[in-house]
């Protein structure tokens, strides 16, 4: 399914309309300039008829699936408010963004767009290519997104009613369903832009960085790891609040936790630790209900591998969940779906072993007592953790950057102009 200029085509057209880019794209960067108030209202218009309820009959099945209440949808629709977007502009490009004092001798200043976005979206959450789009408009950029596999309509919906709020947007969203095995069509598609986002792993960052020359700038979305740090004054609340983030999110987003450090050197200790976690995450995976039982069936297959082949000092490991306690201190993925390693990792030596994780750290639930919080978060920021957080790993606060820097800025540049 193909969406260009507000319409949509057949697939069979694709080839012809690609082609047709070379020349609508400067008409159109030439002519009506896109502004984020704009994109800002028609996003706030949509944004009212999902909080009314237009979208449901396609968020309740998706919600079941992930495990989402309906409570946390709206809160995550909230992200296409006027509101939320203003305050984002506000935040990501400063107060002043859109009327920047001039330099001491009066060049006047002012941030543009890039020009042209190319989005190579990933499936693993449903409307995040919409929404990525969505960020490019907000900059003033012209935006071409390839549909990851799977996305069953749900991009092109979203962006054709987005369009429908203000016929503008037609000109600045173009969708084109392109396996990523077509390079030849990829690589033409990137040529046509100033800026390449890419969503994904270690393999589509490097399959796209050879889709064009250095002089497009390369915008990466990749996967990260994240993690919990706790000490042995950690509170049960906070672990209990640790233990309910790894159930509801099932350890899947790059924001869930994967495992957990312990601020020790001594066995007995860590053990002990992860005896304690382990009772408080079976008393949370009842009250969340199990996980899915595919999922459960092959992780204990995965358990039983490891106990023949003594992978693990210890495993604790019931009702479809597992804490396993490992004699390593690298931050590695776990099983997922609610089973978690536990290692010792002394504060004096965070720093040389995360730094090996350069690149791929993202969140740190720090889980101690309130003393030990600002030593800790300066050690484990110094290590490359983007962000710290409490027990809610995936919590989400308007404003906050995204792996460590602001969209908004990567998507625009500063131009200046003399008097």
């Amino acid at each position: 399914m193909i969406l260009y200029r507000g319409k949509i085509y057949p697939d069979g057209m694709q080839s012809e309309l690609i082609s047709r880019l070379e020349t609508d794209i400067p008409q159109i960067l030439g002519g009506e300039r896109l502004t984020p108030a704009r994109v800002i209202a028609a996003c706030g218009r949509m944004y009212e008829k999902a909080a009314a309820g237009k979208y449901d009959a396609l968020a309740l099945p998706l919600l079941q699936e992930f495990g989402i209440s309906y409570a946390r949808y709206q809160d995550m629709v909230r992200a296409f408010s006027a509101e939320v977007l203003k305050y984002k502009c506000e935040i990501e490009l400063g107060r002043d963004w859109e009327n920047p004092a001039p330099l001491e001798n009066g060049t006047r200043r002012r941030r543009v767009p890039l020009g042209v976005l190319f989005h190579i979206a990933a499936g693993n959450v449903d409307g995040l290519p919409a929404y990525s789009v969505a960020e490019g408009l907000l900059a003033g950029n012209l935006n071409i997104l390839k549909l990851p596999a799977g996305d069953g309509g749900i991009s092109v919906k979203l962006l054709s009613d987005l369009i429908e709020e203000d016929a503008l947007l037609a000109d600045y969203i173009y969708v084109f369903d392109v396996p990523s095995t077509e390079t030849e069509t990829l690589t033409r598609l990137a040529n046509y832009a100033d800026g390449v986002v890419v969503w994904g792993g270690d393999a589509a960052q490097r399959a796209a960085r050879t889709l064009t020359g250095v002089n497009t700038k390369i915008i990466p979305w990749g996967h990260k790891l994240s993690f919990a740090y706790a000490t042995e004054r950690a509170a049960d609340a906070d672990l209990h609040a640790l233990a309910r983030h790894i159930c509801a999110t099932e350890q899947v987003l790059c924001s869930s936790c994967q495992g957990i450090f312990l601020d020790t050197e001594d066995g007995a200790a860590l053990e002990n630790f992860a005896a304690r976690f382990f009772a408080i995450l079976k008393e949370e995976n009842r009250a969340m209900g199990a996980a899915d039982p595919a999922m459960r069936g092959r992780n204990t297959v995965n358990l039983l591998c490891d106990r023949i082949e003594g992978t693990h000092v210890r495993v604790y490991s019931a009702e479809g969940v597992s804490v396993a306690v490992e004699a390593d201190r690298e931050l590695t993925l776990s099983y997922t779906f609610r089973n978690v390693w536990v290692k010792s990792l002394p504060r004096r030596e965070i720093i040389s072993a995360l730094k090996k994780q350069k690149g791929y750290l993202q969140t740190c639930g720090l889980i101690s007592a309130e003393e030990e919080r600002e030593e800790l978060s300066r050690l484990l920021v110094r290590a490359g953790v983007v962000r710290v957080t409490r027990g809610d790993l995936s919590r989400t606060v308007f404003g906050e950057a995204h792996d460590g820097t602001y969209p908004l800025l990567e998507y625009t540049r500063i131009a200046e102009v003399d008097p």
